[in-house]
């Protein structure tokens, strides 16, 4: 199935761009369509313009009528599964995931089972589908980090989430428990991060021009005799920014097999405790914590 959609261009928005006149046409009409999505269609050829294919940067012109073809996505395939799913809140636009440890977010090559994704799927009747294989999934989670995540149920709440994220407006806190005792009560790490040279599949610290800048803001909770407790919040959300971040300064998180040294503890000790940002429908600023797991206050 397809869908066509005839838009023409009116006095006040003359001169903008096409694809950011398709973006703000389809943000009105809630098509869920992100601009890069839009930018793909134009390159297929998806929208004309009397017949001819413009190009996204053409400056559209008042009285102009371009025709915007969107199919159907096709389906993946995905399996909803019976997982436990822990709800803290939902309305028609959102629903917050408090995840357990362990649990992989979303489906991969290889991997399209027993993945939150699926839980999400058995869970809820309806969710965005901007991209097919991450149905409802904004940001994610490490499969061994716990904690708070958000999941959008429609493509408009999902962009407009999106956006917050991407301008680092959306407030993120994590608890971590850590090798050693630290030094500052409250330090800020800035420092790049860039795929390992020879470890591809993780990240390091490198100054190289592929590598993008990070900023962590950390605070002591609490010190033990051999280690601490941290709380954690990212001004940039890199790839395996926390956990790369604090090994680079030397107290690597516990239970960290990947970046960190060998430790008795059972898991990977970092919990995203809070989350808060604009409600995509209400415009007001909510919040929501989660609990620091027992054995963090128990080892520190």
């Amino acid at each position: 199935m397809s869908r066509v959609h005839l838009l023409t261009v009116s006095p006040e928005r003359s001169g903008k761009r096409l694809d950011v006149f398709i973006a703000e046409f389809c943000n009105e009409r809630k098509l869920g369509l992100s601009r890069t999505a839009i930018q793909g269609l134009i390159e297929q050829g998806k929208v004309t313009l009397a017949g001819v294919r413009p190009k996204p940067h053409h400056k559209v012109k008042t009285g102009e009528e371009f025709r915007l073809l969107i199919e159907d996505k096709k389906e993946i395939g995905l399996i909803a599964e019976e997982i436990p799913l822990e709800v803290l809140y939902e309305d028609d636009d959102l629903a917050i995931i408090n995840k357990q440890v362990g649990i992989v977010v979303h489906p991969a090559p290889g991997n399209y089972q027993h993945t939150l994704v699926n839980a999400l799927l058995y869970r809820f009747k309806k969710l965005s589908d901007i991209n097919p294989l991450r149905p409802g999934i904004v940001h994610r989670l490490d499969k061994e980090t716990s904690g708070l995540l958000v999941i959008a149920k429609n493509n408009a709440a999902h962009l407009a989430l999106t956006k917050q994220f991407a301008d680092h407006s959306i407030k993120r806190k994590y608890v971590a428990l850590v090798n050693g005792r630290m030094e500052f009560d409250e330090h800020v790490i800035e420092l790049p991060l860039g795929r390992h040279p020879v470890k591809r599949k993780n990240m390091a610290v490198g100054f190289g021009e592929n590598t993008k800048y990070a900023k962590t803001y950390y605070r002591t909770l609490k010190r033990g005799k051999n280690s601490s407790i941290l709380e954690l919040e990212p001004f940039t959300g890199r790839t395996h920014q926390l956990r790369v971040h604090l090994a680079f300064i030397g107290h690597p998180i516990l239970g960290d097999t990947k970046y960190g040294k060998n430790s008795d503890f059972k898991r990977l000790a970092l919990h995203a405790k809070y989350l808060g940002f604009i409600h995509p429908s209400t415009g007001k600023f909510i919040e929501f914590s989660s609990d620091v797991p027992e054995e963090f206050e128990q080892k520190g």
